[in-house]
């Protein structure tokens, strides 16, 4: 009776403590163990990270934990598996405390706030809040925004973004995306806030883009897109930052393996196409991460 009583308080006992040893592990030491990397992406923001008609995730993004996985390679010296797992914005941050994800790369953005619990990567990317309306609306400035139903999306900087412009939008909350973009259509809101390139990659695939226009013509806010990554994980932010500075540096140096990764994207060809002002931001916020560290030897990349 007793050693049964003893081997069971054990099993509670450790059952008790494997969160905290979970907690414990940092983000390499886990994947070294399990040869497994699991990475929080989006399934609807087109082109960074989205499911496509064959049910992949696939976008910008998730090429970016792609080349993260490889370096995890390299430096590991074993096979990782990449496993991708669908978040929703409010659960990407709770879903790295609690462990569930290693990284989350989809659309996100720094905020003082989002840095009190995680830690982010250097920015890979840039895009700003816009809105999306019907063709011929008269919203756009701060003031037309007044008393105005606004959709969004909950914990996101678009949020933060309309709430700082106009605090007198109304603004109308909404679980994801495609929620979003069919109460414009059906007119139960007056303008839908997203990412500047997100809500341009919408356009790329809906049915009718000519019934409706990204708005104002410059962006409320303007924002860097980067990793979020569980705090206290030095050395693998340190390689995600590698990966991202290496394919930044090789795409502004014209390398043709790092400049097919951005064109797949932003090219001509690409899903959402980026004018030469699009298309030099984003070379520019490249090139001022690039230059506030050391280069990469050409050899290296």
């Amino acid at each position: 009776m007793y050693q049964k009583f003893a081997i069971a308080t054990v099993s509670v006992l450790f059952a008790a403590l494997t969160p905290a040893l979970a907690q414990a592990e940092t983000v390499m030491e886990k994947v070294t163990r399990t040869g497994v990397l699991t990475a929080g992406t989006s399934k609807d923001a087109i082109p960074f990270a989205y499911t496509n008609s064959q049910g992949q995730l696939v976008g910008y993004s998730v090429d970016m934990l792609n080349l993260i996985k490889q370096q995890l390679e390299k430096e590991l010296g074993k096979k990782i598996q990449l496993k991708l797992v669908q978040l929703t914005p409010a659960e990407r941050i709770p879903k790295i405390l609690n462990r569930q994800v290693d990284i989350v790369c989809d659309a996100s953005s720094f905020t003082w706030e989002r840095d009190k619990k995680v830690d982010f990567s250097v920015s890979y990317g840039a895009t700003g809040t816009q809105l999306l309306v019907k063709k011929g609306s008269n919203l756009g400035s701060p003031q037309s925004l007044i008393g105005k139903r606004i959709g969004v999306l909950g914990q996101t900087t678009n949020e933060l973004a309309l709430k700082r412009v106009q605090p007198k939008a109304q603004l109308v909350y909404l679980k994801d995306r495609a929620e979003g973009y069919a109460a414009l259509q059906q007119g139960k809101i007056d303008a839908f806030a997203s990412d500047s390139i997100l809500l341009e990659g919408w356009l790329g695939t809906t049915k009718n883009p000519d019934a409706f226009q990204v708005v104002p013509d410059r962006p409320y806010s303007r924002e860097g897109i980067a990793c979020m990554v569980p705090e206290n994980n030095s050395r693998f932010l340190d390689s995600v930052n590698y990966t991202l500075y290496k394919f930044m540096q090789g795409f502004v140096e014209g390398d043709r393996r790092y400049v097919a990764v951005f064109d797949r994207w932003f090219g001509s060809n690409g899903i959402v196409f980026l004018n030469k002002d699009l298309r030099d931001l984003a070379v520019e916020t490249m090139q001022l991460v690039i230059e506030s560290r050391e280069e990469i030897p050409k050899s290296q990349l």
